[in-house]
Order: C-alpha cells, then structure tokens, then sequence
C-alpha cells in the first residue's frame, strides 16, 4: 500500500512540475510576444478638430471619434471617485491585478451561472487600458493572461495618475462619444468640471455597456445603473449620506448636444473650412488631430447675411408664383406618422411641415410636425394651426415660372385635404404663442452672399444659398456666373488710368460691329433701349449704359481690359473681345468681392481667407493668415508702450486716386443710378448693379468704409430669373438689408480722400464746371493737373487733358479687326 501511495505522489510530483515548467514556458513565450506598452508613453489618441468663430462661438466638430482630451489634473476628482467606485475600487492599492476583485468576481459567477446570466469579469483599470490600447475583446484564457502581463508592467512604468488619464480620455461611453470631457458634453451639454454627483455617476455607469443604460430607450435602467454607482460611492466614502440621497433624487434631465455644426446659418461657412483643413492637412489630421481653428466669421453678420438672402430668394419668388406641395398624402392615410417621415429642410426652422387636414371659407386646418427631440425622433404630441386666407392670397399659380396665375379668391385655389406645405408660425403680438401658421415655399431661384473685410480679406459672412440642407452647392465660391454689369467698373478704372476723367465725353449712340465673313453683325444695345447722346464717363457706369462701356472698352483696348481684369483677380485669362467689357465671363462671387475691396482700401490687394490661426493639439500655432513679421510683439509689455507697428505687406494694384474716383463714381450709382434701392441706408455706400443676358444672373457688388458685400441671385440652371428681375430689384434689396443691419447702425464714416485728388462742382450732365447757382451740381473727384478750366470768356468751361471715345460724328464705330465675338455672348438683349 505505502508503494502504491508512493507512486502516485511520485506521479503527481512529475505532473505537477511538468506543468509548472509547461505554464512557465507559456508565459514566458507569451510574455516574448506581448505588444509593446512603452508607446503609451507618447499616445496622441484621435481627438476631434473644434472650429470657433472670431468672436470664439463654437460653430462646428470635425471628429471620427468625438473626444476631447483632458489631463489627469484637470479632471474634477468626483468625476475620478465615480469611476473608481464603479469600477475599480481597489485602484491606487493593487499592482494591477486585484486578487479581492478576482475573488470576489469567482462567488458572484457561481450566482450568475446558475441563473443563466452573462459572467463578470474583474478587470481593473490598468487592465482595461491594457486591453483598449494593446489588445483585444476576445472572451479568451490567453487574451485575459497577456492582459494581467501587461497591466502588471505598466504599473511599474506608469504613475497611477497617468493610467487614469489615459482610461478616462480613451473609453467609449456610448451616443459616440470617447473620453469623459466629450461625454460630458454629449449627455449633459456641460464641461467636466460642472457635473453633479449624479451626472458622474451616470457616465461611471456606462463603460460596462453604453447601449444597455441608454438613456432614451432604457430610462428606467440607465436610473437604476446610475444610483447603483451613486450607492457605491458612498460606501466607498467619496460622498456623504446626505449627497448620496440628493443624488439619487436627480430627475436624470439629459440635454443632448449633438455634434457637428452649432451655429445653423454658418453651415456653408463651415464646409468651406472643412474643405481648406482637409487639403492643407489631409483626412487623418482633420478629423483625428486636435486642432483648434479661429476663423474669420462674425456669428451676428452671418446671421443677418442668411436672414436678408432668404428673404430676398423669397420676395422673388413670391413674385413667380406658387408651384405645388411638397407632397401629396393619401386618403386615410395616417397624417401624424406620414409627417415625420416626410424629407424637409430643417435648417430653414421655424419653417416646419404641415399637411391639410380641411378647408373652409376663411382659411385652411392643419396639423404641423411637433417638435423633435435630440434622439432625431419626434414628441408624440401633434400640434394643429390654421392658415387664414390672408396668409394664402400670395400664391397665384406659377405659369411657366414667369407669370402669375389669376387671382387667389379662395383657399381651394391652391390648397386641398392631404397637401403637405411649409408653414411658418405667426405668433401674437408680444408672446410666444402662435396664432396661425402662413404659408411658405422654399424658393426654385438660390443666391450667394459674402461679406468682406476690405483691408483684411476677412471673409466676415458666407451665405451659399437659402437651404444647405436643400443643396450643399456653395454659389458664395464655387459657382461660375456672368458678372454683367458688375464687371463694368474695371472697364472705368482702366480708363481713368489711362488719361480719362470722370467728366470726359463718351457718344452714348447705336454701336455696331462687324463680325467678319458669315457673321451676323454685333449690335450691342443700352437695357432701356434709348440713347443720351455725349455723356459723362461717371453718367455711364451710374446708369450701366452698355454702348459706352463698349466704346470705352474700344478706345483702351481690350487687352488692357483684360489685363485689370487679372490684375484684379476676376479672371486670369479673359478673352480679349468687346463683350467681355459687358461682363460676358465668368467669375465668382468670392472673387468680385475681393476686386471690389481694392477699390475700397485704396487700391491694396487682399488675399479673401476664412481662417485666421490654426493650433495642434498641443496649442501651438502652425498657421497664421496674417503673416506679417514682428519683432516686438511677444516682448514684456510695460505701462505707456505703444503697441509695435506692423508693415504692410499688400501689394498696390490700383493707385489709391483712381481708387478714389471709383469710389465716388459708385456712390452715384447709388445716389442717382441703378442702385437706387440701397440709398435708404444713412451712410456713405458705393456700389453697382449687375445682371446678365435674359436676365439669368443678378448681381449687386457695394461697400462702406470697412466693409464689402456681395449678392448674387440666379437659377442653378442657369434659366431666365424673368422681366425685369435686374441686379437692381432683386440683389440690391438683399444687400440694403444687411447693410441697414450692419453698418446702417453705426456712426457714419465718409470714404477716405487720398492726397492728389481735388473736388470740384460741376454740372453732373455736362461735366463742366458748374456756376453759381446752377442745377444738378456735383463734387467730382480730379486728379491733380486734370481739373476743368474755365474758357477765356469766363463762362462755362471744357474738358482739356481727356480723350473723347474717338468715334465718328455717325455714331457708329468703325470694324475692330483685333477682336470677335463669335463666341461669346454675341446677343442683343443687353447687359445691365
């Protein structure tokens, strides 16, 4: 028997050291491959790209992973209690493998065994960030050794302090969202060190399964989970019995901030920066590197930018007719359920949906969609209005997007049961309650806007249509339209350039061209289709007359036409004929803005930029649009410094004295001409109308002393806008609006008059020198040496020193020979 007993001890003496030696060399060979922990050291986990406004509005999110990366000592210690006492208790005592939790973990599984529920594991901190940075979630006795392996190095390599930072900035916390900064944010729309007890609690209960304590769909769970972790705080003596109980009374109030854009109306701003970050830096660094970008946008110009755009794309359109509902319901159908579902423009709110549910002699009942929540779901709610006959008059049917139907007499001319519409809530007088709903229609007609520093090239608005959510399209930058008339003011600057005044003579008289063999002859004609006979150059471009700007194109030559149209930044390779001088080519909105703010600043180029700095994640700069050096500027600042003075760098395209007379001649287009309708603004503005053939494109380009602005409006087609929809009635009202919004508040300033410019009063019809006490007198703006003289009789006197356009007594200008339109615009409706 002892023999027997002997042997199995013997045997069991070799099996047991057998295997010892076997788990040893297992865990050395595994211990061989276990990843490199040591990168830690220098993570850079994604964080997400954040954009401000000048002012430091928040206005969009660039991320794949919402995070936002906080050190340890900046993270509120009861937001590390929470944790702690949710998940590792034991945490600045273990070596990163806690035998009680495993312990304790074994009898809570025998439990959880023999009621069929999922197992639990006892994972410490260090192991989890062992597991979430080196490793992965496989369920295995292998992946669980190498994780305790690698838990136990990086205690000896990292502080306590550290591992926790690197757990709290890396775990996903549901709604997708990583790191406590950016959960924070997502569930409670709060900072890190504004959450209460209960809020730290809620986001310590979420790494064991974001998706099963969500807040919307598992409410009752996600209390419950919370108050668990509440209940083990105070066990664990982070909080008192008193807070604890307060806690867990929290009605649980989740304020969802979504992520993504923050200020609506910005949303074509906002593309336009995402679009430059990820060409400067590539996808990886936009979306995964922190950076922290100052962008040139005012939020409050931009919103009044959108606001006046809308309301201008909707004025015309108005005008044009009604063109249906959106969308039909059918009978019976369920109108609650089938709203929600229906596709609409969100960004355009308080615009909402609404469909008809009857109609009566005074209006039409509706029910509207009631609001959404922050799940993207709908309240259960419904809401029902009226929109009152009064609210419907407008649409008239549209006849083939040019006339007007007849008269709306009755709602049924253009509503019935089952139409879904836009509506808009009209509320009563000084209260937040609705009284009806009007009836709107998003516009067929888009535009662009975009505001402008003259001095900076601060891109201060952008405006790229009236819905980004109807069409990302940006028509501020990326559409390329016929100028029209706005092109002409480069035609005069180069005149004035070359020895003309703003009172030389210019034959205001049919033009005709010959086009050569089998070509129709070029017969360009003024809008109003009259004639004035010898003008004044500034009576040309007041009143945009198309045959003087072509004789004046003439007698300059249009290759130097061409060449201010480059050297203005309009277009880089304008085709040297006549009607170009018209505005025939294409530009954009951006670009025009910026060739109107040389005008405006005296002549300097400036470079139109949407960023003013960029920072990485580590805020350092690592760009700057205004690049200008300075030796003094980070020097110690004492009482009474001056602050240094920096050189300018911009380029001189245009002397500041024809700069000036532009100016001036511009603010006539606005006093006397084409841009009347801006002139209800109380301060000094300049600027043109523009629209082309057919009227497809209309333009208003203006400014004040700091500040340009440019509208465009036209079909994306491009189709005829319709009669008379020139720059002047549908642009100019859009830019009055928010120039009486912007600096039409302000203090009037007077453009700067630069030295060489002398002004004298002269007949504003003839140019000459006005005597006392004659009509239609005007300060015109001279360069030096050029004023008009009197004659030697002492009465009114002549222009010396300035070509007339060289044409003949007939009217007619002779065959040009350098130049052919027979591939642009050679029609003869007429530029305005």
């Amino acid at each position: 028997m002892l023999r027997v007993l002997t042997a199995i001890a013997a045997v069991f003496l070799v099996v047991l050291f057998g295997g010892l030696l076997a788990g040893g060399y297992m865990l050395w060979q595994m211990n061989q491959d276990l990843p490199d922990y040591t990168k830690l050291a220098n993570y850079e986990p994604p964080i997400m790209t954040r954009v401000h406004a000048g002012d430091g509005t928040l206005i969009a999110e660039y991320a794949k992973e919402h995070r936002l990366y906080v050190p340890y000592n900046a993270i509120p210690k009861r937001v590390v209690e929470a944790f702690l006492a949710a998940e590792d208790k034991n945490f600045f005592s273990h070596g990163g493998v806690d035998a009680t939790g495993i312990a304790r973990a074994m009898v809570d599984n025998v439990v959880n065994y023999m009621n069929d529920r999922r197992l639990a594991g006892a994972s410490t901190i260090t192991q989890q960030v062992a597991r979430n940075f080196l490793l992965n979630s496989d369920r295995t006795i292998t992946r669980k050794l190498k994780e305790a392996l690698i838990a136990m190095r990086l205690e000896k390599a990292y502080t306590k302090e550290k591992i926790l930072e690197l757990y709290l900035n890396e775990i996903y916390l549901g709604m997708g969202g990583y790191g406590v900064a950016a959960a924070a944010q997502i569930y409670f729309d709060t900072s890190l060190d504004k959450l209460t007890i209960a809020q730290a609690a809620y986001l310590a209960a979420l790494p064991k399964g974001p998706a099963n304590y969500q807040p919307y769909r598992y409410r009752d769970r996600a209390i419950a989970r919370r108050d668990w972790v509440v209940s083990r705080m105070q066990e664990d003596g982070f909080i008192t019995k008193e807070e604890a109980e307060l806690a867990r009374q929290d009605p649980f109030v989740i304020s969802q901030r979504v992520p993504g854009a923050k200020l609506v109306d910005a949303e074509y701003f906002v593309e336009e920066v995402r679009r430059e970050l990820l060409a400067k830096y590539g996808e990886q660094k936009l979306y995964e590197g922190g950076l922290s970008v100052r962008t040139t946008i005012d939020t409050n110009m931009q919103m009044i930018a959108a606001k006046a755009l809308r309301k201008g794309l909707v004025d015309y359109d108005k005008r044009h007719g009604w063109r249906g509902p959106l969308a039909k319901l059918p009978a019976g159908a369920n109108w609650q359920t089938a709203l929600q579902q229906q596709k609409y423009a969100e960004d355009l709110a308080p615009w909402t949906l609404g469909v008809v549910l009857d109609i009566n002699d005074k209006g039409a009942d509706i029910g509207v969609l009631a609001d959404k929540l922050p799940s993207g779901k709908f309240s259960e709610a419904v809401k029902t209005g009226n929109i009152p006959l009064s609210e419907i008059t407008w649409a008239r049917a549209s006849i083939k997007g040019q006339y007007l139907g007849p008269v709306v007499k009755k709602v049924s001319d253009v509503l019935a049961i089952g139409d879904v519409v836009y509506v808009e809530p009209v509320y009563v007088k000084d209260k937040a309650e609705v009284d009806h709903y009007a009836l709107k229609q998003a516009p067929s007609v888009n535009g662009g806007v975009i505001a402008m520093d003259p001095h900076t090239g601060r891109v201060l608005a952008m405006q790229g249509g009236f819905s980004f959510d109807l069409s990302e399209f940006n028509r501020a930058v990326q559409a390329l339209r016929q100028p029209g008339s706005a092109f002409k003011p480069f035609v005069y600057a180069a005149a004035l350039d070359h020895g003309f005044t703003p009172a030389s003579l210019i034959l205001d008289a049919p033009f005709v061209m010959d086009q050569g063999a089998g070509l129709a002859l070029w017969k360009p004609e003024n809008y109003e289709r009259n004639f004035h006979g010898p003008s004044t150059l500034r009576f040309g471009l007041e009143h945009s007359r198309n045959v003087m700007t072509v004789r004046l194109a003439q007698n300059i030559g249009m290759e130097t036409v061409a060449d201010y149209a480059k050297r203005y930044g309009i277009s880089d390779n304008m085709m040297p004929v006549l009607s170009m001088s018209l505005g025939a080519g294409e530009t954009t909105l951006l670009k025009l803005a910026s060739a109107y703010a040389i005008f405006d600043n005296g002549g300097k180029r400036v470079t139109p930029t949407i960023i003013d700095r960029i920072q990485d994640r580590m805020g350092r700069t690592i760009y700057k649009h205004d690049d200008r050096p300075c030796a003094t500027c980070n020097a110690d600042w004492a009482d009474g410094q001056l602050p240094p003075e920096l050189p300018d760098t911009r380029e001189q395209v245009e002397n500041p004295q024809t700069s000036y007379q532009m100016t001036s001649i511009l603010e006539g287009v606005i006093q006397r001409g084409t841009g009347s309708s801006a002139k209800a603004v109380p301060v000094p503005l300049a600027g043109k109308t523009g629209t082309s053939n057919e009227e497809r494109d209309a333009w208003f380009m203006g400014f004040s002393p700091n500040l340009v602005v440019g509208v465009f409006v036209g079909n994306d087609n491009p189709t005829p806008l319709g009669k008379s929809e020139t720059g002047g009635r549908t642009a100019a009202p859009i830019f009055r609006d928010i120039m009486m919004e912007t600096v039409g508040k302000e203090p009037a300033i007077p453009f700067r008059i630069p030295p060489g410019i002398n002004l004298v009063k002269v007949n504003a019809k003839t140019g000459q020198l006005a005597s006392a006490g004659s009509p239609g007198v005007i300060l015109e703006a001279f360069k030096d040496g050029t004023d008009p003289q009197p004659d030697n009789s002492g009465a009114i006197g002549v222009i010396t020193g300035s070509p007339v356009s060289g044409l003949d007594n007939s009217g007619f200008s002779a065959p040009a020979t350098a130049a052919s339109d027979s591939d642009v615009n050679t029609g003869t409706g007429g530029l305005y």
